[in-house]
This record gives structure tokens, C-alpha cells and sequence, in this order.
């Protein structure tokens, strides 16, 4: 269990907004699969249920004319894996994961996949160490700051469909998706490049399924061609 004097924890914790009654959830939330066999996946599968929910009845709640289509499209801009790794960031969960020592060694601990996925893992911890109610409260605080910030107005699509658009608009090739690894073993992360005409180095990505990698890749190119002022 998480030493009670351990800095990182009590700094989690309390971005977090949940004390742990039982220590062992919260050290489980932190454990990476490389790090041994009673590692957080349950957890995290457990977590990514709970917020799908809390994300959808918060939406619910707020936007009463929105169709059903629109709401899944709002809550797909808010639950992906990049704001996910965001939120990880900002609860200081790097600091306080335990990784394998090659994971650590490799940079694991600002991964956007390992931090993505211990967000939703401490969320099921905080469900079975205080129930639905705590949880679903913890989710909509850890996303206050975005709902608020939501346009429902605005279109929303996801970055491959942006960066496709935003090609298609200059005439220019379709971007290429490459995986650089076969999928990955139980608690790795697919890796994948995106390469675009107008940039000078293929724009990489990362996360939990091939998708979200692609996703993450495409938005880190339609950022440079952006910055770039539109050029291809």
C-alpha cells in the first residue's frame, strides 16, 4: 500500500479530491502491468464505464437541445485519450505511478497512454472505495473546467477528419498512417506516424488502441500546418 507520508501520494490525492479509505485500491490505481500481475487494467475498464456515464448525464443535463448525435460527439471531444493525459498532468498522477524499470527508464511516466489510462483507473477506485455517487462527483470535477468551456454551436470533429478537411481544401494528398510496432502486449501502447505533405518530419501519436494513436498524430500535423500558416 502507498506509504501515508509519501509527498507524490498526498499531492494526488489531494488534486485528486478523494481520500482512499482502502489504500490498496488507490496503490493498485497506480500500478502499471509492467510493474507485476496486480496492476490497474481492471480498474481502468472499470473507470472508463463510470466516466462514459458521468461525461453523458452531465451533457444531458446541461444541453436539453441537443439530439443524441450531437451528444456523442460532444462527449467523444471530452473523453479521448489526449484530455485524459491532460487531466493525468494536471493531478500530478507521473510522480506517483509505479512502473517496471524499463517503463520507467523509457519515459513512462508522462506517456499519455499510462497517464490516460490511470485517470480512468483511479476513477473505478474511487468507486469502490466510496461508491457511484463520490465517483461520478470526482469525474465531473476533474472536468469542470472543460464542460464549462464546451460550444455545442461549434462543429465538432476529430482531428483525422479536421486534418482530411483541411487537405481536401488545398488539394493537397491524403495523409498516411503508419504503425510503427504490431499491436502491443497487454498495457502497451500503439505508436503510429503521420505523414503529410507540407511538414518536414512525419508527426507521431501514441495511445490505448491504434485509433486514439492515429487521432493523436493527426492533430499533432494539422497543428504544424497550422503554424506553419496553412501551407502545403
Amino acid at each position: 500500500m502507498p506509504p501515508e507520508n509519501d509527498p507524490d501520494i498526498a499531492r494526488l490525492e489531494a488534486r485528486c479530491g478523494h481520500a482512499f479509505a482502502r489504500r490498496e485500491l488507490l496503490a493498485t490505481a497506480l500500478t502499471h502491468a509492467s510493474a507485476g500481475p496486480d496492476n490497474n487494467e481492471r480498474l481502468e475498464f472499470l473507470g472508463d464505464a463510470l466516466l462514459d456515464l458521468a461525461i453523458a448525464a452531465e451533457l444531458y443535463a446541461r444541453f436539453p437541445q441537443l439530439r443524441e448525435g450531437q451528444l456523442h460527439r460532444l462527449r467523444a471531444s471530452l473523453v479521448r485519450g489526449e484530455t485524459l493525459a491532460a487531466i493525468g498532468r494536471e493531478l500530478g498522477i507521473g510522480a506517483a505511478l509505479r512502473l517496471g524499470a524499463g517503463e520507467a527508464a523509457s519515459g513512462g511516466r508522462d506517456r499519455d497512454s499510462n497517464l490516460a489510462d490511470t485517470v480512468e483507473a483511479l476513477l473505478g477506485a474511487v468507486l469502490l472505495d466510496a461508491g457511484v455517487d463520490a465517483a461520478l462527483a470526482t469525474a465531473r470535477a476533474w472536468f469542470a473546467t472543460r464542460l464549462e468551456r464546451l460550444e455545442p454551436g461549434v462543429s465538432l470533429k476529430d482531428p483525422k477528419t479536421e486534418l482530411q478537411e483541411f487537405l481536401q481544401a488545398r488539394r493537397q494528398p491524403l495523409p498516411r498512417y503508419e504503425l510503427l510496432e504490431p499491436a502491443p502486449v497487454a498495457g502497451g501502447a500503439f505508436r503510429v506516424l503521420c505523414h503529410v505533405r507540407g511538414i518536414d518530419r512525419p508527426a507521431p501519436g501514441e495511445g490505448r488502441t491504434r485509433r486514439i494513436a492515429e487521432q493523436q498524430a493527426a492533430a499533432a500535423a494539422l497543428g504544424r500546418l497550422q503554424a506553419g500558416g496553412g501551407q502545403c
